[in-house]
């Protein structure tokens, strides 16, 4: 616990203006508690009875049963797992993605990032999809269906800097596999590199990121039917990356940094908290939901809602760290 607070205290590459030299941990409202002392890059099952998440970058993936705080390890079986996340289908089996052994941290996370199919049965083994991908994936809380993106780093034969946002259908009909494949949104240049966060409307449109040079990025919804592509952000230089979708499908979670123009810091990743945007389109509907980035070195990140919307689950994170590292998740319970 100690390390941890050491870790979340330490000196920020951000300014800190006005920012608290104490720990987050050691400040949390009521409605925040803390659900496990390690891991990262959580997600809620389905019927809200579980929380899958990683023990570590380029590890193991781990399930904590939320009655009885019971954790078990999915992927402990597996010699030189180095998977980066897990993500629960909505038959209750599971999507990893990472890659198949560890290299180095730029050549495992941005070139070798594919996705594999594990079974929740006990003792299943990780099976390769055979699909290379980037980044994180949107997966249907009501289907089978799945979205990730592609980008010119996984596939040399892309325009360099190009992305490309690819929806398919998981297909457990024998060995797992990816079937009915469609491209819905390409982007030609880094001016917008593509990750897919979340379906909703019933699976009828989708959000993700557009990551821009300088380090910021936007909040994009893209219609599957229609193919209307929006920025719900509109908010340029800063640093709005979506994260999970309410099931309401009027709101999600955002890792935002419009914090800093009250208490300093460089715009971008490191400086981050968790917001609340309504997709109306106009960008100017944006709640803070933590203040973890009030104290020197902290952030929180990574959150995912619950399908009945009652709950989130993040994790605490540290300014100094690349993106997804946390150390341990939380639950908040929204009134």
């Amino acid at each position: 616990m100690k390390s941890v607070l050491v870790l979340l205290c330490a000196a920020s590459i951000a300014a800190v203006g006005q920012r608290k030299a104490a720990s987050p941990l050691d400040h949390l409202p009521p409605e925040i508690t803390r659900l496990t002392w390690f891991g990262e890059r959580a997600d809620i099952s389905p019927d809200n009875q579980r929380v899958a998440f990683m023990g570590g970058s380029f590890g193991n993936a781990f399930v904590i049963d939320l009655k009885t705080r019971i954790i078990r390890c999915l992927t402990c079986g597996v010699p030189g797992s180095a998977f980066l996340r897990v993500m629960h289908l909505a038959n209750g089996d599971y999507i990893l993605i990472g890659p198949e052994t560890f290299k180095d941290i730029h050549v495992s996370r941005h070139e070798d990032n594919e996705l594999w199919y594990l079974a929740a049965k006990v003792g299943a083994r990780p099976v390769r999809f055979g699909e290379k991908m980037s980044e994180g994936a949107a997966i249907s809380k009501k289907s089978l269906r799945i979205a990730y993106s592609v980008t010119s780093t996984q596939d040399p034969s892309m325009p360099k800097g190009a992305s490309k946002l690819v929806v398919a259908q998981v297909d457990l009909t024998g060995a797992p596999k990816m079937v009915n494949k469609k491209v819905v949104y390409e982007s030609p240049d880094n001016s917008c590199t593509i990750e897919a966060q979340d379906f909703y409307d019933n699976d009828s449109k989708m959000t993700f990121t557009c990551y821009e040079p300088k380090g910021l990025a936007s909040v994009m919804t893209v219609d599957l039917v229609t193919g209307k592509v929006a920025n719900m952000s509109k908010a340029p230089g800063t640093y709005n990356e979506v994260e999970g979708i309410f099931p309401d499908g009027q709101h999600t979670c955002v890792e935002a940094d419009r914090q800093v123009a009250e208490i300093g810091g460089d715009h971008g990743f490191r400086n981050i908290d968790i917001w609340k945007l309504r997709l109306d389109g106009t960008g100017k509907d944006m709640v803070r939901l933590t203040h973890f980035n009030d104290y020197v070195g902290g952030k929180a990140s990574n959150p995912v809602v619950s399908t009945d919307g009652r709950f989130m689950a993040f994790q605490a994170a540290n300014t100094a760290d690349e993106a997804g590292v946390g150390y341990g998740i939380l639950l908040y319970r929204f009134k």
